[in-house]
């Protein structure tokens, strides 16, 4: 274990989120972490692990106790021909390389190669789902090993269904997650097109949509009431070698120079009415680009996954989201493009990148999955946090509870209790009853969980 450090203060990836833990250790291995729940006195409370800290709630804040790094815990232990076991710091996009090598792929290539094992596997993530398949990374998870706050260490496999769904979705209350096991399968061509629907037209036409065999990703422009979608299904019978440029491409202007240019574009052209133009001309070129350029009948579904900097820079964003279920969606989105449009008249605030959405089928492998009752779609603003965000944020939440929505606990930023308990119902409260079977001296529980959960 790497020598502890005190009076620290660690940000969250895009640097919006402030921890100050008393301790700060780097885990080498599992006897670390066993070390450091067995010590309070040493290592105060709340303790929380940390992987990339991609987070954009407050789930790894660990004010006055100890934040645990997991980075260094980075191995991959072994590849099966239908299993991968990893160490909890291993990362998506590491682990997605190594994979390619023997010709094999995850089933959730999900867009943040940053996610660290020890998040996916006791934390909610989101993906379109491809045919036939889930669209959340734990859901694919089927064995974790973690030190519960007592040091001793536990063993869950889907051999364990209902604890398996529990853990799955614990976000780390119940115990350190240590290693875990992905089921995986080989590698199968993809194919990828892109088509932009009116709002009106979308709307009309998403039975058809959905019934396509393709999944659902999309592009939300609210102030033209425009959708572009990406459509991506699995194409065993392409030829050829695969076109390794097309995911590359569209993960640079959506992670790199989308975001740079927006952030630059707000920071220098203080004529709102111009800087609104400009990016809605950006807006244009993004969905030209995807038109016409990120369409392939043969492309590698890891190449999706994107690369982000260890410590953001200018290109960096933040986001949030609510998942909405299918049956609503048609009458929900209109309003919200509406929602957005009056909120600009009215606060004078637009987010200055686009939203994003997804398709997710029903999934009942974590006890918190916002698909548990049925398949559902969500609306994603996507932002460099410019000036408004935060105001706008607690807005957006009560729009999408009073609608139906149904929030994440680490991707839903400024949600309030209310929302969790009513997005979620009576699921939080067999979370809140299990996390207390596990951690009932509180060990792990930081202030965060303690308002979510309405803990003393």
């Amino acid at each position: 274990m790497a020598a502890p450090t005190t009076t620290n203060t660690i940000t969250n990836w895009f640097g919006d989120l402030a921890s100050h833990p008393k301790v700060v250790v780097q885990a080498k291995s599992v006897e670390d972490i066993v070390k450091i729940l067995k010590d309070p006195g040493a290592y105060p409370s709340p303790v929380r692990a940390v992987g990339s800290n991609h987070s954009t709630s407050p789930v790894g804040v660990a004010d006055g106790g100890t934040l645990i790094q997991m980075s260094g815990m980075n191995r991959i232990l072994e590849i099966g021909k239908d299993t991968v076991t990893v160490q909890a710091g291993a990362i998506a996009l590491d682990i997605a390389r190594e994979l390619e090598k023997h010709g094999l792929q995850f089933y959730v290539n999900t867009e943040i190669g940053s996610l660290s094992v020890g998040s996916a596997a006791c934390a909610g993530t989101k993906d379109a789902s491809m045919p036939g398949e889930f669209g959340q990374v734990g859901s694919y998870i089927t064995r974790i090993k973690m030190v519960l706050p007592s040091g001793e260490l536990l063993e869950v496999t889907e051999d364990q269904p209902e604890l398996m769904q529990k853990v799955r979705s614990s976000y780390g209350t119940f115990g350190v997650v240590y290693e875990a096991t992905y089921a995986i399968k080989p590698i199968v061509p993809m194919a990828v097109r892109h088509e932009t629907f009116s709002l009106q037209d979308f709307v009309t036409r998403l039975p058809e949509l959905k019934a396509s065999g393709e999944s659902l990703m999309y592009y939300m422009f609210p102030y033209e009431d425009l959708i572009t979608v990406e459509f991506r299904h699995y194409n065993p019978g392409a030829e050829g070698d695969p076109e390794r440029h097309i995911w590359p491409l569209r993960n640079y202007m959506w992670a790199k120079a989308g975001p740079l240019f927006c952030s630059q574009v707000e920071a220098n052209i203080p004529n709102r009415d111009i800087r609104y133009k400009v990016l809605d001309g950006f807006s244009a070129l993004w969905r030209f680009k995807l038109e016409n350029l990120i369409r392939s009948e043969n492309t590698v579904a890891t190449d999706q996954i994107i690369e982000y900097p260890k410590v953001s820079d200018g290109s960096r964003y933040t986001f949030s989201l609510w998942a909405f279920p299918e049956e609503l969606y048609p009458t929900v989105l209109p309003k919200y493009f509406e929602f957005c449009k009056k909120y600009e008249r009215e606060k004078h605030y637009r987010n200055n990148m686009l939203y994003v959405g997804y398709r997710i089928f029903q999934d009942r492998k974590s006890l918190l999955s916002y698909s548990w009752d049925g398949n559902v779609m969500t609306i994603d603003p996507v932002s460099t946090a410019n000036p408004g965000w935060t105001t706008f944020l607690p807005a957006y939440n009560q729009f999408c509870s009073d609608h139906g929505g149904i929030p994440l606990p680490n991707q839903t930023p400024m949600v309030t209790r209310a929302q969790i308990e009513k997005g979620l119902g009576d699921r939080w409260k067999q979370f809140a009853e299990a996390r207390k079977t596990f951690d009932p001296g509180n060990r792990l529980l930081n202030d965060y969980f303690r308002e979510m959960l309405g803990v003393a």
